[in-house]
């Protein structure tokens, strides 16, 4: 029996995944078996005024549809921003990107785009891809920890789904208070969490340890120094450089300890620029959980760092939060 192919709903097999850093925006194409079919990204910073950014993000996504199978192919859209909430579809008071005040990124890119767009953290974002293609992969109950963009972000699932809050803001790991009245904080409060165990609190610890009087082979210059290098200079045995990343891990296995003392995990993933420091920071980090962590599961709870690539993690958890909007489109 022949089969009138116009009869026939057909459904889409490709969405796009964004993922917004203060550095850089990346945006790729995923098809429905997880493969990314294409991808390229442009310098965030470049755009001060969040509309020209807007613009320039759907003119690129534009071209990328069009250079590898249509726009027509494409269901929806994912995004994975710092201090998004997928409850409101708004970045709001982001401390890491050029755009302040609440911004309603995913109404203004689908005005542009005419289609379904989903927005979310970035650390909802983040376990997304773990979840569906990562070290998570049949957990059920776990965090997935991003030291990344400058900052420090978390997403707990619990049997098998992700905890938003109320208004999508759970899990701001980042932004708990490790220190009364310690560092200031870019979200207004002191002491938080993220001063410590970042990037740039690190390069902070560094600062602290030369005004203590503490010498090291590392240059003078210590904003051009990446995790890497940091490391680097621990392997060839700079007291300085190691000294910075065992306070750096003491008070980030003191934070994890306090949060799998309420959540019982099964494992904690790691994700972002700070692992790259290795045993230099992940020695002294497990040690301080195991000695502050809940007696009852010490010893029990898994600390992994994820096994995703840094530039294709959040464009497939974007991906998947894409796949869950319910389409919609300007051209059917």
């Amino acid at each position: 029996m022949e089969t009138n192919d116009e009869t026939i709903d057909k459904i889409k097999t490709r969405v796009i995944g964004i993922d917004i850093r203060l550095d850089k925006t990346t945006y790729g194409i995923v098809d429905i078996r997880g493969e990314i079919v294409a991808q390229d990204y442009f310098d965030t910073s470049l755009y001060s005024d969040v509309n020209e950014y807007v613009s320039t993000l759907a003119d690129k996504l534009l071209t990328l549809s069009e250079e590898n199978g249509g726009y027509d192919s494409i269901r929806s859209i994912g995004i994975s921003a710092p201090s998004a909430s997928s409850v409101t579809g708004c970045i709001e008071n982001a401390a890491n990107l050029p755009w302040k005040g609440v911004i309603p990124l995913a109404a203004m890119l689908r005005d542009r785009v005419g289609m379904a767009v989903a927005l979310a953290n970035d650390a909802h974002i983040t376990a997304l891809g773990e979840k569906a293609y990562g070290s998570a992969h049949g957990m059920k109950d776990f965090v997935v920890v991003s030291m990344s963009h400058g900052g420090l972000g978390s997403c707990f699932y619990s049997n098998g789904q992700p905890h938003l809050g109320a208004q999508g803001f759970a899990g701001e790991l980042g932004h708990t208070c490790i220190r009364v009245n310690g560092r200031q904080c870019g979200c207004g409060n002191k002491g938080c969490l993220e001063t410590y165990c970042s990037d740039k609190g690190l390069i902070t610890t560094i600062q602290e340890l030369l005004s203590e009087g503490m010498t090291t082979t590392m240059p003078t210059d210590l904003n051009h120094l990446t995790i890497g290098m940091i490391s680097q200079y621990c392997d060839n045995g700079d007291e300085l450089a190691i000294e910075a990343l065992r306070r750096t891990g003491d008070l980030l296995g003191l934070g994890l300890a306090n949060y799998a003392s309420v959540l019982n995990p099964e494992a904690f993933i790691l994700t972002g620029d700070l692992t790259l420091a290795g045993k230099w920071l992940l020695k002294p980090m497990k040690k301080s959980f195991e000695e502050h962590v809940f007696h009852n599961i010490k010893h029990s709870t898994r600390i992994l760092v994820s096994i995703l690539k840094e530039g294709e993690r959040d464009v497939l958890g974007a991906s998947a939060l894409a796949w869950d909007v319910k389409e919609y489109s300007l051209f059917k």
